[in-house]
């Protein structure tokens, strides 16, 4: 599927603070995802940054007057909130969140939102103290109860020089998530999908770990595609290191014994599993309670570890939940990968050549087969891990859906 943001119209309304110039920044982001980007400014906006800012970086007109006799837009306002898809008003001073809770119409912003019937979510940018004043709690709250998405504010240094909760949270976050209100009704509408990613670790002491290369790339893309179809996804993470899309529920774990109790919990709910994570084959059979030191500087000197297998808890998922599996090779790609989907029970397994170039750990591409249980078999290109994500969740989509008619099926 394509970004959830990619042929949607989006009004962006943009009103009198100084995080107006990450406004221009969020137009631009929203417009080369392949958003149709509808700017309207408040007048105070407008004292911050200019009609033009916008209209070059959206390539469309730019509102700023209800009562523009020469724009055809600000006369038939209520036209623009007809085909929204979304408004996102960022950044939204105090002033704005309060006419909004009150349902006050006195500029193009404010009376353009009372006729848009799409997902509205709104940014607040103000100084720390006018944040916390009760009556802006209040409006935040009420806006809330209406169903607006409340974006922020963050924390940080301050036009005021102060440090606290005010500032407008960056266009890339809020880009995620308006992506995340955009997909509701994707085609993972309603299901859910757990998602594992990263190498488990092994203590061996309290200081070392046995681990493997994996950064955990592919399962949160995986994650982060699933999102975006609509599916409430939850990410079983043996990584730190990545920060979990906006909109999915990580649960962090170390070893494998850790991912078996989360993905086993998660999935008793599940429609799809997504085995992306590396999990550890071995363990240390003993580990020890302080640092091992080292016995000498010679170059003879050994460690040895006594390793045992770790448990393979895949097929303790329970049956009703679609199984998806990797298989990382370095040899006999395809006929190890079908030797892996047989044995587990598997729906679907994605082989990948860890030693191609572009492909396998740590890089943001992958190149992989993705083998059915039904015998149906794609071979893909180099793609980015997310579009690789995508090209997993259509198999996932089609088998869950030919399930779904086999059961209903089978009730008449």
């Amino acid at each position: 599927m394509p970004d959830p943001l990619n042929g949607k119209h989006v009004i962006l309304g943009v009103t009198g603070s100084i995080a107006a110039y990450k406004a221009a920044d969020l137009a631009s982001k929203l417009t080369q995802a392949g958003a149709h980007v509808d700017v309207l400014l408040t007048e105070s906006a407008a004292k911050f940054v200019t009609p033009l800012t916008f209209r070059s970086l959206t390539h469309r007109a730019v509102v700023t007057d209800l009562f523009d006799a020469d724009s055809p837009e600000a006369i038939e306002h209520v036209a623009i909130a007809r085909r929204a898809d979304a408004l996102l008003v960022a950044p939204a001073t105090a002033n704005t969140m309060a006419k909004l809770a009150l349902g006050l119409a006195d500029d193009v912003l404010t009376t353009t939102a009372l006729a848009v019937t799409a997902p509205v979510m709104v940014a607040p940018a103000m100084d720390a103290g006018m944040w916390e004043h009760p009556t802006v709690q209040q409006h935040a709250e009420t806006l809330a109860g209406r169903g607006v998405h409340i974006a922020g504010p963050g924390a940080g240094r301050l036009a005021s020089g102060l440090m606290g909760r005010g500032r407008m949270l960056e266009p890339a976050e809020l880009l995620e998530r308006l992506r995340w209100v955009l997909a509701q009704d994707g085609d993972l509408q309603g299901r859910r999908i757990v998602v594992t990613a990263g190498g488990t670790q092994e203590p061996i002491d309290p200081v070392r770990v046995v681990t493997n290369r994996s950064s955990g790339k592919m399962g949160y893309a995986v994650a982060q595609a699933a999102r975006d179809r609509g599916a409430d996804v939850t990410l079983v993470t043996a990584t730190s290191a990545l920060t979990a899309p906006f909109g999915v529920a990580a649960r962090r774990v170390s070893t494998v014994a850790d991912m078996r109790e989360a993905v086993l919990d998660a999935c008793s709910e599940a429609d799809a599993l997504v085995m992306a994570a590396a999990v550890s084959d071995y363990r240390p059979a003993t580990v020890a309670g302080s640092k091992i030191k080292k016995t000498g500087e010679k170059a003879g000197d050994r460690l040895s570890l006594d390793m045992e297998k770790t448990n393979d808890f895949f097929l303790e998922v329970p049956e009703g939940v679609l199984r998806v599996g990797f298989a990382a090779e370095t040899e006999d790609l395809i006929e190890n990968a079908r030797y892996k989907l047989a044995s587990k029970s598997m729906a679907l397994i994605v082989a990948n050549d860890v030693t191609k170039e572009g492909s396998g750990f740590e890089v943001d591409t992958n190149q992989v087969t993705i083998i059915g249980a039904d015998g149906v078999t794609d071979e893909l290109p180099l793609l980015t891990k997310y579009e690789v994500g995508d090209k997993i969740l259509d198999r996932v989509v089609s088998l869950l859906t030919n399930r779904d008619r086999q059961h209903m099926s089978h009730s008449l």
